[in-house]
């Protein structure tokens, strides 16, 4: 990569970057209330076990859960970037003959638990995209408007990842639930939708779209996940990612969907 292809540190980023506040998981509802504050919040004090997120996401949403998605592990050896993302994707198996979904598109939480911290790199990042697309109204008023009025295929370019349903799934970037909570989405696998006259200018804006999020992550604040400690963020409201590492790292993933989600 030549220095011309390294996105510019983007000021703005350092506006809407967040640094979870840390909670011990036995006070759920003060973990709850800086979540509905802040968007994100580290729980402190859980045991390093599957069961745990499971345990952490009943403490802090309570009656609020619907549906939880099966947990995944994933472990990094001098892994590159994670840029910034929400969480989601239309991915249904067939188990003995029924249909069975085990991600969602609308998925409105996500907790991350560090297993295996890495010696050296690693750091997360938290975005809230809320506070980004307010932001863009005033500062790049035409990419706002794609982002809340152009209909992309949001998994489009994973087209052939087995298990992923042919029916496209159409939505804007930003979009509202039957509740009123703002979902602002972002994934790497938005395209144009098949034989959009506007192919081109869909295109430009992703691009244009991707640039200006690669852009802010310099400028955001890092988080260090101590061994144990899970990251809990609303994913409609947040985006994450992390640094680059070396050595070995991983963590456990739970994805879920509360009564606020679409």
């Amino acid at each position: 990569m030549s220095v011309a292809d390294v996105p510019r540190a983007d000021p703005l980023g350092g506006a809407c970057g967040v640094l979870p506040t840390r909670v011990p998981l036995a006070r759920g509802a003060d973990a709850a209330r800086a979540l509905a504050r802040d968007g994100a919040v580290v729980l402190t004090g859980a045991e390093v076990t599957a069961d745990a997120l499971v345990v952490a996401a009943a403490t802090v949403l309570g009656a609020r859960l619907r549906e939880l998605y099966p947990l995944r592990e994933r472990a990094s050896r001098d892994g590159g970037p994670v840029h910034l993302h929400a969480d989601g994707l239309d991915f249904v198996v067939d188990v003995g003959g029924v249909p069975t979904r085990r991600r969602h598109p609308d998925e409105d939480h996500v907790l991350v638990q560090s297993v295996r911290p890495a010696p050296s790199g690693g750091a997360s990042l938290v975005l809230d995209a809320y506070r980004l697309v307010d932001r863009l109204a005033e500062e790049d008023p035409e990419l706002h408007a794609f982002l809340t009025t152009v209909d992309v295929d949001l998994y489009g370019a994973w087209a052939g990842l087995r298990g992923l349903p042919a029916l496209p799934r159409v939505a804007r970037h930003v979009e509202f639930t039957r509740a009123g909570r703002r979902v602002v989405r972002r994934t790497d696998g938005a395209v144009p939708l098949r034989r959009d006259p506007r192919e081109g200018y869909v295109r430009e804006m992703l691009a244009r779209f991707e640039a200006r999020v690669h852009g802010l992550e310099a400028s955001l604040p890092r988080l260090s996940l101590a061994r144990g400690e899970i990251l809990l963020l609303d994913n409609y409201r947040c985006w994450h990612g992390r640094d680059p590492h070396e050595g070995e790292r991983s963590v456990r993933i739970l994805t879920l969907r509360g009564e606020d989600a679409r």
